[in-house]
């Protein structure tokens, strides 16, 4: 199992080349039978004038790691992923250090899913609980 979660990690950040979650510095660090996580670091590049974390930074964060997720649990050779609802509730403030997005699945349907994401930072405090939706569409 260790060398096919390694393999998985290693393709889901080469896929993050010159993406966002690069500019983020978004890296995948987990993965097991139906989640996903994802860390990236809290610098003044992903701050709030006021100097805390930004939101918008900490959603970015949970549409990557679900809408990742989404693409390791479904056949990517046959569909593509796109993330169709977000919510988010921050409940904490981060100022620096890394913060932790683990990405499980509540729902996995042939066309939707539903993704719980749970931010936390180091000391495994919660930062932000977001819900995800996804949407697994054909190739043509």
């Amino acid at each position: 199992m260790d060398e096919y979660k390694e393999k998985i990690l290693k393709v889901c950040n080469a896929s993050s080349k010159n993406t966002m979650m690069e500019t983020l510095q978004i890296e995948y660090i987990d993965v097991g039978e139906n989640f996903l996580v994802g860390k990236m670091p809290v610098t003044p590049s992903v701050h709030q004038p006021d100097g805390v974390l930004h939101g918008g930074a900490m959603v970015a964060l949970a549409e990557s790691v679900g809408s990742t997720a989404s693409y390791i649990f479904l056949d990517a050779q046959k569909m593509f992923v796109r993330g169709i609802e977000i919510s988010a509730n921050h409940v904490k403030s981060v100022r620096d250090g890394e913060v932790f997005a683990r990405a499980t699945i509540v729902h996995k349907g042939r066309t939707t899913q539903l993704w719980d994401i749970k931010i936390t930072n180091a000391d495994g405090d919660l930062i932000s609980i977001c819900k995800l939706t996804t949407i697994a569409l054909p190739r043509k």
